[in-house]
C-alpha cells in the first residue's frame, strides 16, 4: 500500500473568518493555485447549500463539511486530493459535536483534522465554555494518538487553537495576560498538549522555527495591526512526533498587503516528506 508517509505530503490550515465571504475575495483563486495535498478550514460559517459550487465542490478535491447547528457560526472544512479511508465528524462529546469545531480524516498513513477551538472571553460563559471543550479535547488527542498507533499511522491536527502559547507567539504579550487567548491556565493546557508524557504532540512550526517571533497568523481587522505585523501566532499544526520529524518547511502565507487579505488569519502551510 502507497503511504503518504513515503512521500511528501502538503497541509494547510486557514480560518477563513466566514467562507462566503472569502470566497469573494480571493479564496477561490488560492485554492486553485495551492499545491497543498490536505486544506483544512476553520469557521466556515455557512451550510453546505449556501456556498458556491466552486467551493462546495471544487474540481479535484474530496470535501467534508461540518457546520455548527448554530446558523452562521463555526463551521470546519477539509479537503483532500484523495477521497479519505474514514472520516468522523466530532470527537464524541455530547456538549460539541454538533458545534461545528472538529472533523478527521483517515488518509493512507496519517490522521488529518480540523479544528475550531471556542475563542473565549474572560468573565463570561464563552470562557467556561472554551475550558469544558479543552478538558475534553484533550481526552481525545492522548485517544486518537493511541489509536493511530495501533493502526500504524501518525497524527495532524490543524487549526485555529485560540491560544497563544509563549510571549513570542503574540507581539503585546504584556497587554494580553489578562485576555482569553493568552491566559495562564490557557497557555499551562496547550504545554500539556506538547508534554511527551501527556498530550505528546509537537507544535510543528515552532520546531522548525524555533528561535522567531511569531510567525503570527492572525492580525485584528482593527487599526493598523497588520501593517505593523502587530500580530497572534494561534493556528497551529500539532503533529505526532514521527510526522513533525518528517517536517520539511513551514510558512505563514502571509498577504502581500492589508488590501489582498481574504482573512484576518492567513494560511499555515506544513510539507512533510518520508
Amino acid at each position: 500500500m502507497c503511504r503518504y508517509r513515503a512521500v511528501v505530503l502538503t497541509v494547510t490550515s486557514v480560518n477563513v473568518n466566514g467562507l462566503r465571504a472569502a470566497a469573494k475575495k480571493g479564496f477561490v483563486p488560492w485554492l486553485a493555485g495551492t499545491e497543498a495535498d490536505v486544506v483544512c478550514l476553520q469557521e466556515v460559517r455557512a451550510e453546505p447549500h449556501q456556498l458556491p459550487e466552486e467551493v462546495r465542490e471544487p474540481e479535484g478535491w474530496h470535501v467534508v463539511h461540518a457546520p455548527a447547528a448554530a446558523k452562521g457560526r463555526a463551521g470546519v472544512s477539509l479537503y483532500t486530493r484523495r477521497e479519505p479511508d474514514r472520516v468522523r465528524i466530532g470527537f464524541g462529546s455530547d456538549e460539541f459535536d454538533g458545534s461545528g469545531r472538529y472533523v478527521e480524516a483517515d488518509l493512507p498513513g496519517v490522521t488529518v483534522a480540523s479544528l475550531y477551538l471556542p475563542s473565549g472571553e474572560v468573565g463570561t460563559e464563552r470562557q467556561d465554555e472554551k475550558i469544558r471543550f479543552m478538558a475534553e479535547f484533550l481526552d481525545h488527542l492522548g485517544a486518537l494518538r493511541e489509536r493511530a498507533a495501533a493502526e500504524g499511522r501518525e497524527v495532524v491536527v490543524c487549526g485555529d487553537w485560540n491560544i497563544a502559547h509563549r510571549e513570542a507567539d503574540l507581539k503585546n504579550w504584556r497587554g494580553n495576560t489578562k485576555n482569553s487567548g493568552f491566559l495562564p491556565e490557557e497557555r499551562s493546557w496547550l504545554g500539556r498538549v506538547l508534554a511527551p508524557e501527556e498530550g505528546g504532540y509537537v507544535d510543528v512550526v515552532r520546531a522548525l522555527h524555533p528561535d522567531v517571533d511569531g510567525p503570527y497568523t492572525w492580525w485584528s481587522y482593527r487599526g493598523r495591526a497588520f501593517d505593523n505585523d502587530s500580530g497572534w501566532r494561534i493556528d497551529y499544526q500539532m503533529a505526532t512526533p514521527g510526522l513533525a520529524a518528517r517536517a520539511l518547511k513551514a510558512r505563514v502565507e502571509r498577504a502581500a498587503s492589508h488590501a489582498e487579505r481574504w482573512s484576518d488569519h492567513a494560511p499555515v502551510t506544513v510539507t512533510y516528506g518520508a
